[in-house]
């Protein structure tokens, strides 16, 4: 039995370059996974239900992507738990995609929805679009933020939010390079940072394995959920699909360094305040 202050997370590590039809199948038996375990939350990997791999997920139907999202929707429900996952899909008829992830409630509801700001790779750009809003929601009364992939290498993507409250960073991930790249970010530990040494917060990552349908891109598996001092609770292999789960004390997460930047130096204290009353004015719209 829980504690009232913990949050029971579980992630996701999946394949980035399937069919949507068995990277649904996998969302599902992940979900159920999940919920067995008795979590209260389950995030997966960057655009897990469409693939990353963008030969692939251009060819895809809208109505495809918003059944698979709707089966997810219905998981949730039945399971009791919450989902956050990935597509990349055209909203409003525009001609650019984006890259979203959806924050499902354990109503089957979804509550928020981010848009990816940074784009990464050549076609992500050629196809996608940013989004125009930094993420802020909660999970069963926890203020949390959400980054997609390259975001995690601007900060103040999620350090901003957590100035506003967020306690745990949600980060999906689709860390695709050239086989030889993805070896050397996995020697040199820097396919992901930890958030927590300079926010300190909880951070877990949900990222992919395997190899496009060229073969020619590899992606670091290595998906984790790390406490506020960077320590790891739970970590992926490089190379699995997998379940990892942890049970987070949210009362160890306290912000205390995004804060402090808040704070001083004392002229851009303001500036600061403006920017976070602007997060919290944007938080629910949907990106269009």
């Amino acid at each position: 039995m829980k504690a009232p202050n913990v949050l029971q997370v579980s992630v996701s590590q999946q394949h980035w370059a399937k069919p949507l039809g068995r990277l649904l199948q996998s969302t599902l038996a992940h979900i159920a996974t999940a919920a067995d375990e008795g979590s209260d939350i389950i995030l997966f990997p960057e655009a897990n239900l469409t693939g990353y791999d963008f030969s692939h997920l251009i060819t895809l139907d809208q109505s495809q992507i918003l059944n698979a999202l709707a089966e997810v929707q219905e998981a949730a429900r039945g399971h009791r738990i919450w989902v956050i996952c990935g597509t990349v899909q055209r909203r409003k008829s525009h001609e650019k995609l984006l890259n979203l992830a959806h924050v499902v409630g354990a109503d089957g509801n979804i509550v928020h929805e981010y848009a990816k700001i940074q784009m990464a790779g050549a076609d992500e750009q050629r196809y996608c679009r940013p989004g125009n809003k930094l993420s802020l929601f909660q999970v069963k009364g926890f203020p949390a933020t959400i980054v997609i992939c390259r975001d995690g290498r601007h900060p103040e993507i999620y350090r901003l939010p957590v100035m506003a409250g967020a306690r745990i960073l949600f980060q999906p991930a689709c860390s695709t390079e050239s086989i030889e790249a993805v070896y050397w970010k996995r020697a040199a530990g820097r396919a992901t940072q930890p958030a927590g040494p300079n926010s300190f917060i909880y951070h877990c990552c949900a990222n992919t394995v395997g190899q496009d349908y060229r073969g020619r891109q590899s992606s670091a598996g290595g998906s984790f959920i790390k406490h506020p001092t960077g320590l790891s609770l739970a970590e992926a292999d490089p190379y699995s699909e997998m379940v990892i789960t942890a049970r987070l004390d949210m009362a160890a997460a306290d912000g205390r360094y995004a804060l402090a930047s808040a704070e001083h130096p004392e002229f851009l204290r303001p500036y600061y305040q403006q920017i976070i009353r602007e997060i919290q004015a944007r938080k629910d719209d949907v990106p269009e």
